[in-house]
């Protein structure tokens, strides 16, 4: 079991390059940054290397998604500035190498029908894809469930369905987060299973509240079971939002987890 750490919602009493000690330190195998843009790629993989940890995943650049805009993958009127961040993830990616890119779908611009965004989408993974096959790099989209995001163009495991289906590239596959997916109530079991084959990194939560693994009413369990059932042998990032104490102090499902005592 390969478990990450990811830096952008753990550890955060701490300055962005020191989270990658902490998580070392901590226990965990990996780090995963949702945007890590702010790093000279140059520093960021001197302190990779120095604490003898692999980075699993960033985001590629999403323009105004994360201040609560459509972002661009989705938007055909943002086609060169999409294009202008994929060169530039191209870059930071092959020095940082990552073993996994996340291309944020976005929400459903104004004036745009749901078919125009997702042709535009289609068309910009497969362009990614291509693009990262050259460095080794597995590009990925994920489903966010609509409650927290609405809006989100993908929400469901039917909706990564339909968009692998669609890009039908060998390096794009499924980001599952069983967060998303217990929020909106989705079987996670049936998830894996209508996935299986084709995830290429799961990120996880507890729900409701997202906070740690026991916080909440998931059933990792039956999840791990499933996942080990289709054959997935990734990573398992934790995406969660810790306690008030800080991240070290809510740490106890790491070692259970170690123990697969879930």
């Amino acid at each position: 079991m390969k478990i990450a750490a990811n830096l952008s919602l753990l550890f955060t009493e701490l300055p962005l390059i020191d989270r990658i000690r902490g998580a070392s330190v901590a226990g965990f195998d990996g780090v995963e940054i949702q945007f890590p843009y702010e790093l000279p790629a140059i520093r960021l993989k001197e302190e990779l290397e120095r604490a003898g940890l692999p980075l699993v995943l960033i985001n590629l650049p999403a323009g105004d998604f994360m201040q609560g805009g459509a972002g661009l993958a989705g938007v055909p009127q943002r086609q060169g500035e999409f294009d202008a961040a994929l060169e530039g993830a191209l870059s930071y990616a092959a020095m940082v190498r990552p073993r996994c890119v996340n291309l944020l779908a976005g929400r459903l611009a104004e004036g745009v029908s749901r078919g125009e965004a997702m042709r535009t989408l289609v068309g910009n993974v497969q362009k990614s894809a291509e693009a990262f096959d050259a460095l080794g790099i597995r590009v990925l989209a994920e489903a966010i469930n609509p409650l927290d995001m609405p809006g989100f163009l993908i929400n469901t495991p039917e909706h990564l369905d339909e968009l692998l289906r669609a890009v039908d590239h060998p390096n794009f596959a499924a980001q599952l987060d069983f967060y998303h997916m217990a929020r909106q109530g989705v079987d996670l079991p049936l998830a894996i299973e209508r996935l299986a084959g084709r995830i290429g990194h799961v990120q996880f939560a507890d729900c409701p509240g997202r906070g740690a693994p026991g916080s909440g009413r998931v059933d990792f369990a039956a999840a791990l079971a499933a996942l080990e059932r289709s054959g997935y042998q990734g990573w398992l990032a934790a995406e969660y939002v810790p306690a008030d104490a800080g991240t070290c102090a809510d740490l106890d499902w790491l070692l259970r987890w170690r123990q697969k005592a879930f």
